[in-house]
């Protein structure tokens, strides 16, 4: 009986461990093809697959497997995670267990927030999926909560308080797992809060550190604020980070100044509008890059800071690479933050360029024009030459591929009153817009070092989804009138599209399973782009989210 009771014990032993997923498995995230264990397809946010089942010559019979309805009619912006079969994705209101094979529900908790959060939501009722580690599912809720879930029943395990939406906080940020702690942006800038990134403990939800985006007098960068504005900076923290295990550094963008009015906030303003290079279990800074001191046009840097090993100057670098919505696409030497190039990748007026030796943009008369309150016509505008929808890396061809956007602004500072809960943006955004004749954006194939492209494959509508690229020579890519796309990473040739009925602003993945290679990318229109274009052309793109899986047909 005590024989039968011991083994008893180490089949379930065996069993918890074997959906207990650790730290070395986070590391190795970016070559495990059999599971998305990271958000961005590994830490290095690269979203490349080393798997080529799916190619350029089999991608013309990729076919549906199965759909999964979310019961949703928000937009969809979360990454799926996959482990073990199990398909993890989220959406505003519930995180979801899916098997991966069928599409059958495992479980769905619902997360219940006020009924008045959305009004502290600049850009979309969304959730940009969850994070993995020791048996549990993480998340963050729009009411700027951060939630741990048992991963195989999807029972709350714990339930943190960040920040309060009453003063404007709110969140959308897939959490990060590093160095054994779960880490949390925030967002709220364009509300006059204070940005910050937190650190939790994963078996319990104690609140480890916060490191604040924007110093206060006493703290390193203080100095860059004139008096109280600090309090009211902005500096939203609402894309997840990348994180170098060897060099055990988290990488975190930073987001816009509050407000937009920048002759309100005289001086570089950090840290908005940068990269810091953080310790993991302290949140202590190690170096920061500022890509836009004091900007005016909303050219927040949250987005995805891409890692990768690369020849620079003849020389093996291990770089972070930044297609930046300030129109430059840079590469640092992320063991230290030294610039190594920059390079416009669209139409960029504010800045003829940056300076390689003091690492700051060479401004034009528009930038100075924009400061001293005359209206200007500004390229990128204010949704930057590309917005928060990931690019991919793939180190086999050297380039990046990214969704950018091809169109201008019309910038006017207008006076601003701080008033809690109430947008703090100090622009007039009556007609912002500068829209030309031509395609409103381009999936591009971008030269790191050069910002140049190989090839760009236009859309009339601008494409607000992620991007995967893998071994298999294919790149996909969604539009928001709804095509899961998929084209030629050396050519730009559009090899196959399949309609999912709403907008994709999802972002795809790619696993195998049982020796089948899956694409994974979740459906939903209703995004910053459809928010606020007012473009007629999407008047009739019905909402409805889903998550959608195909493979090749055998």
């Amino acid at each position: 009986m005590k024989r039968f009771a011991m083994a008893a014990g180490l089949v379930m032993l065996a069993s918890t461990c074997a959906n207990a997923q650790t730290s070395e498995q986070l590391v190795k995230g970016a070559t495990d093809t059999s599971n998305v264990l990271n958000y961005g397809m590994g830490y290095n946010l690269q979203r490349f697959s080393t798997l080529n089942q799916i190619n350029k010559d089999t991608v013309k019979n990729l076919v549906p497997v199965w759909n999964y309805s979310f019961n949703d009619d928000r937009s969809e912006e979360s990454q799926p995670l996959v482990y073990q079969g199990v398909i993890y994705v989220t959406s505003h209101n519930a995180t979801m267990a899916v098997d991966a094979k069928t599409g059958k529900q495992i479980w769905k908790t619902k997360v219940e927030y006020p009924a008045e959060t959305p009004r502290i939501v600049c850009c979309g009722i969304i959730n940009r999926g969850a994070a993995l580690y020791d048996g549990k599912v993480f998340r963050t809720t729009l009411d700027a909560h951060v939630i741990a879930l048992d991963a195989k029943n999807g029972k709350e395990l714990w339930r943190q308080k960040a920040a309060d939406i009453k003063e404007g906080y709110s969140m959308t940020v897939a959490p990060l797992v590093a160095d054994g702690v779960v880490i949390t942006g925030i967002s709220g800038a364009e509300f006059g809060t204070r940005g910050f990134i937190d650190g939790w403990d994963p078996a319990t939800g104690k609140h480890l550190w916060r490191t604040y985006s924007i110093p206060s007098p006493d703290e390193p960068g203080g100095d860059t604020w004139k008096g109280d504005t600090w309090k009211l900076g902005g500096g939203s923290t609402w894309i997840t980070g990348s994180y170098d295990p060897e060099l055990n550094t988290v990488y975190w963008g930073i987001g816009n100044p509050g407000p937009f009015n920048s002759s309100v906030r005289p001086g570089d303003n950090l840290y908005t509008c940068s990269v810091l290079a953080m310790d993991p279990k302290t949140g202590k800074i190690k170096w920061h890059y500022q890509f836009s001191p004091n900007n005016p046009f909303d050219y927040d840097s949250v987005a995805e800071m891409v890692l990768a090993d690369m020849n620079v100057e003849g020389k093996p670098t291990k770089v972070l690479m930044d297609a930046n919505r300030n129109g430059f696409f840079y590469v640092l030497d992320r063991t230290n933050g030294k610039l190594l190039a920059a390079n416009p990748y669209v139409k960029v007026n504010w800045a003829t360029g940056i300076d390689m030796k003091t690492g700051r943009p060479i401004e034009t008369d528009v930038s100075k024009d924009a400061r001293e309150g005359k209206k200007v016509t500004v390229y990128p505008s204010i949704l930057g030459g590309k917005n928060w929808e990931p690019m991919s890396f793939n180190p086999q061809t050297g380039l990046a591929y990214a969704n950018t956007l091809n169109f201008g602004g019309k910038y006017k500072a207008e006076p601003v009153t701080f008033k809690q809960g109430e947008w703090y943006l100090g622009m007039d955004l009556t007609d912002p817009w500068e829209f030309g004749d031509g395609p409103r954006g381009h999936l591009k194939a971008i030269d790191p070092l050069t910002g140049q492209s190989k090839w760009e494959a236009p859309s009339d509508i601008p494409r607000f989804s992620g991007v995967l690229s893998t071994a298999g020579g294919v790149v996909f890519s969604g539009q928001l009138t709804g095509e899961f796309e998929a084209f030629d990473a050396d050519t730009g040739k559009k090899l196959w599209q399949f309609q999912t009925g709403s907008g994709i602003e999802g972002q795809p993945v790619t696993w195998q399973q049982d020796g089948v290679q899956y694409v994974a990318v979740t459906s939903g229109y209703g995004g910053v782009y459809s928010l606020f274009s007012g473009d007629e052309r999407l008047a009739k793109v019905p909402p409805g989210g889903s998550l959608w899986v195909f493979a090749v047909k055998q």
